[in-house]
């Protein structure tokens, strides 16, 4: 498929926190087949929902941004939806950006077809992935977890670069279970891992969830995060 029948949700021209070590632009792609109880973009969510920005654009912005860009991000929502994506990707590899993609696994075939042309990974962990029925919980699709994982395996043998992170609220991932996320980052030797406290959507007036307390997470399960990865990074709001 042709990357100009890519959906672009949004763009964002330059960022210094999205792609680590590049400046970069951010690719918003429309759509994603999961329904995540703290989801950030939840307006990405359907494809059906009128794209607010197009490829042309992307396409402009990149011309305008030859030698001052390092690279490009796909995020969404979930850019592996879009069967558009290695084809975007490919052209933004001969413009000379390095590619970058934000995912949550959920098309492991669609991935595999991408991971030539990718150069660095963020891959969301919504839950322990040892415990499969909370993580579909978090998702709200049955057999996420499954799918994650195979996502998560294609990476690492892969060899790209690899950051996980998880965003984080003491409903859903209370202490124990920091503490066996943890234990699963460590068993798998994962070496860049970003805990992201959830914070509420802009422009949402309802609030999903209490806020988040200056003691989340406890020390102890801070320590064993930081302990468990080579490079560990908290991130709040």
């Amino acid at each position: 498929m042709p990357a100009a029948a890519l959906r672009v949700a949004a763009i964002t021209p330059f960022t210094t926190i999205d792609f680590p070590g590049r400046l970069s632009a951010v690719v918003f792609v429309q759509g994603c087949p999961w329904r995540c109880v703290y989801c950030h973009n939840d307006w990405m969510q359907s494809r059906a929902h009128a794209p607010e920005s197009s490829w042309d654009e992307v396409m402009k912005l990149l011309s305008r941004r030859k030698g001052l860009l390092d690279g490009v991000v796909f995020s969404g929502g979930e850019p592996t939806v879009d069967h558009a994506l290695p084809e975007a990707m490919r052209t933004v590899k001969s413009m000379g950006f390095e590619v970058g993609l934000h995912t949550g696994g959920s098309y492991p075939d669609r991935l595999a077809a991408c991971l030539p042309l990718i150069d660095w990974v963020g891959l969301d962990v919504k839950a322990v992935p040892t415990d499969p029925e909370t993580y579909d919980r978090v998702t709200g699709v049955p057999g996420s977890c499954a799918h994650f994982l195979e996502s998560y395996r294609m990476i690492r043998e892969a060899g790209v670069e690899l950051e996980c992170r998880t965003t984080a609220h003491p409903a859903w991932l209370p202490e124990d279970r920091l503490l066996a996320l943890a234990d699963w980052l460590k068993d798998e030797e994962v070496d860049t891992f970003a805990l992201q406290i959830y914070r509420q959507p802009p422009g949402s007036f309802l609030a999903r969830f209490d806020r988040i307390g200056a003691d989340y997470p406890g020390e102890r399960a801070l320590a064993a995060l930081k302990g468990a990865v080579g490079h560990f990074t908290e991130r709040r709001g």
